[in-house]
């Protein structure tokens, strides 16, 4: 009864974050020991200053009211774009990753601020680790951004990872793990004194997507250092072709769930739109 009342509630949760997190359509503008930045990439049985995108931003597919999102989403990477090394892949996620400057006003560098080509891994004992990339994957780059605590509240922890997979049915195995993840371990050991519990994943039906391949989203209950307290914690990741995104926002004292789903949305958003950006 538990489980199944667990389940209503994040499912409650997804149904209300996909409209935020679905509707910032993607051309509107890590667990590891000591890496304190949640799960950027699915397990190890799968074989994951800002730089500009080059390109203007054009819509995936025309609305005829402005502003409105496309009835689906509808974009396919020009094959030269995609990337096919590893020298390649590394330009794409460090051009599309976020700094901060480009998710949200006010946000500062995370600690620590980046981490590059390695690989987070759940084990049995739900502890996350890192690493080296497998062999399906080209490369992974994380970069955390914090909203600092000020006026009574607490500091807010978000990270951003982009990771391209050398196939689409890598990256798509990648989202597909990811889902399991959270019912194999539904509370897990981050590293750094850093816990997730109450977690849940829901792949969204791929006619509520609209700015990505594919999408999903997490929620649960996040305890660390500094938390003050069990927080909220929310988690989307997304697929355009063989690249993945991911963003995660960890709570803190005075924010509500609504606020970091905002924060989430806008950053995934964001960097949705700029990885179409690289590959078209």
């Amino acid at each position: 009864m538990m489980a199944k009342h667990r389940f209503g509630a994040v499912r409650a949760v997804a149904v209300a974050a996909a409209g935020v997190l679905l509707a910032g359509c993607g051309n509107a503008g890590s667990k590891a020991g000591d890496d304190p930045d949640p799960k950027p990439s699915a397990s190890a049985r799968q074989a994951g200053g800002s730089t500009e995108p080059s390109g203007s931003p054009e819509p995936s597919q025309e609305s005829e009211e402005p502003g409105a999102l496309p009835s689906a989403y509808d974009f396919t990477p020009a094959p030269e774009r995609v990337p096919k090394t590893a020298a390649q892949a590394r330009r794409l996620t460090r051009n599309a990753v976020l700094g901060e400057a480009d998710w949200t006003a006010g946000m500062v560098r995370g600690t620590p601020y980046e981490t590059a080509g390695t690989w987070t891994v759940l084990a049995d004992s739900c502890v996350w680790s890192r690493s080296a990339l497998p062999d399906g994957v080209l490369d992974s780059f994380t970069r955390r951004l914090d909203v600092p605590a000020q006026d009574g509240k607490g500091r807010v922890k978000g990270s951003v990872t982009v990771t391209v997979h050398k196939t689409v049915e890598g990256a798509d195995r990648e989202i597909k793990d990811t889902v399991q993840e959270s019912f194999r371990c539904p509370a897990q050991e981050l590293g750094g004194g850093q816990r997730l519990s109450g977690l849940m994943s829901l792949q969204f039906d791929q006619k509520d997507v609209r700015n990505a391949d594919a999408s999903l989203f997490e929620a649960g209950k996040y305890t660390g250092p500094g938390s003050d307290g069990t927080q909220d914690y929310v988690w989307s990741k997304s697929r355009i072709g063989s690249v993945t995104t991911a963003v995660s926002v960890k709570g803190a004292k005075g924010y509500e769930t609504t606020d970091l789903l905002r924060i989430a949305a806008e950053g995934g958003a964001k960097v949705l739109y700029r990885v179409e950006l690289e590959l078209k």
